[in-house]
């Protein structure tokens, strides 16, 4: 295993797009490096998200509460949306990258530390995840943009499912881990989450690649809103982005899992970190094989059928009251999603030129953040209103109008059909 492992020699220029096609991932050093950093930094993050699920439902008792941590965290992408597009163009998505896991680093220490001397609220929590948040808004668009400079665009679409298979292998053991740790305390779950960061930031330290030529478009307010403006353009593009905002955004249940965990499946921390890594199980499973079998055609009506599938399994997993028929189908979601994500970056990427990349990259930051933070407090707040069930299966059933809904308004994207550069997606 030690052997499969080992990474080339550095190298400061990108493979040849014959010599990429033909190699494996591994031995692309810049991408392995990535491919690990990545891992750390989600496991990280999982680790975080269980520690403070559980402990802000511990100090407050509130659904509302939950939903808060999302809107915590979604307000400040949204205030920098404009913002952390253009810095990801005009500078060294590396060392973006390496700032923002320092930032994420020291939240988590100030979480252990208060969390230790018995000191912590629910408001330096919601004050700290907001910092997390600004830190991830400048994280995302750097990091979807740095990956298409590691490998060559005949192996994108490849690169992209192992690189989401990183993201699915870190939320699996993310949370588990996170909820066993949490069983000794919450300083010593964020105290590890503060040392994985480190080490992301260490592995993209040692990432080499092709210095970028100085930006020569000057900071217009007409380049900042260029992201915008070219999202606009491609319906193929604003559908599938807007698909997922809308999908995830009704039928995410994520910051209820504390509540499914304690008061209706039974469980302590340790199931709460099951219920989220089941999400994620399911997700690798469908990574994996889209890694090796990637989409060869039809991929606009795969996506509306995967999204459809989604919502399905968001209404049974609303409706079950037995752990392992849970897990199941929150395993069955995660498999769902991964397809939408799949299709939806690789038609961001392809039909991107590199110097637009980040601030396109952070407008579909922005729609994923609102789905999933934003989405977290649609869950809190409907639960705290109609009940944590009806939430749920209402938030199911909504997606399913949406995928029929979409097919009608984006016939674009229902056309798309393979997903290469030598097919990109239609305007």
């Amino acid at each position: 295993m030690a052997a499969a492992l080992r990474l080339p020699a550095p190298s400061r220029h990108l493979p040849s797009p014959s010599d990429a096609a033909s190699d494996s991932l591994l031995r692309q050093r810049s991408f392995v490096l990535f491919w690990f950093a990545r891992v750390a930094n989600i496991v990280a993050q999982q680790m975080l998200a269980v520690a403070v699920g559980w402990q802000v439902y511990e100090l407050t008792d509130s659904a509302l509460d939950l939903g808060l941590v999302g809107l915590a965290q979604f307000l400040p992408s949204l205030a920098l949306v404009l913002v952390v597009g253009h810095v990801a163009d005009r500078y060294d998505r590396r060392r973006i990258l390496q700032t923002c896991q320092a930032v994420l680093a020291l939240a988590a220490i100030a979480l252990a530390v208060q969390s230790a001397t018995g000191r912590i609220t629910e408001h330096a929590i919601f004050a700290l995840i907001a910092l997390v948040g600004a830190a991830r808004a400048f994280q995302m668009p750097a990091q979807q943009a740095l990956l298409p400079g590691l490998v060559s665009p005949p192996v994108l679409s490849r690169a992209l499912a192992a690189s989401a298979s990183a993201t699915q292998a870190a939320f699996i053991a993310g949370p588990a881990l996170g909820g066993l740790v949490y069983i000794a305390g919450p300083a010593y779950a964020y105290g590890g989450a503060a040392a994985l960061f480190v080490v992301a930031a260490a592995l993209i330290g040692l990432i080499h690649v092709r210095p970028k030529p100085a930006p020569r478009e000057p900071a217009t307010l007409a380049s900042v809103f260029a992201g915008m403006a070219f999202i606009r353009s491609r319906p193929a593009l604003l559908g599938a982005i807007s698909l997922d905002l809308f999908a995830v955004l009704l039928g995410g249940a994520t910051a209820l899992l504390p509540i499914y965990a304690r008061d209706i499946l039974g469980t302590g921390p340790w199931g709460l970190g099951l219920l989220r890594s089941s999400t994620a199980v399911g997700a690798l499973a469908m990574a994996v094989w889209l890694a090796h079998h990637p989409l060869s055609g039809r991929a606009g009506r795969r996506m509306f059928a995967a999204v459809a599938v989604f919502g399905a399994a968001t209404v049974v997993f609303g409706l079950s009251r037995w752990f392992p028929l849970s897990a199941a189908a929150l395993a069955v979601l995660g498999a769902a999603d991964m397809i939408s994500v799949v299709i939806r970056q690789t038609l961001v990427q392809i039909g991107t030129p590199d110097a637009m990349r980040g601030r396109v990259s952070a407008v579909n930051s922005v729609f994923i953040g609102t789905s999933n933070q934003l989405g977290e407090f649609e869950s809190g707040l409907t639960a705290a209103w109609f009940g944590t069930v009806a939430s749920v299966v209402v938030g199911g059933l909504g997606t399913l109008v949406v995928v029929l809904l979409w097919m009608r308004l984006f016939p674009s994207l229902v056309r798309v059909d393979r997903l290469d550069a030598d097919h990109p997606p239609p305007r």
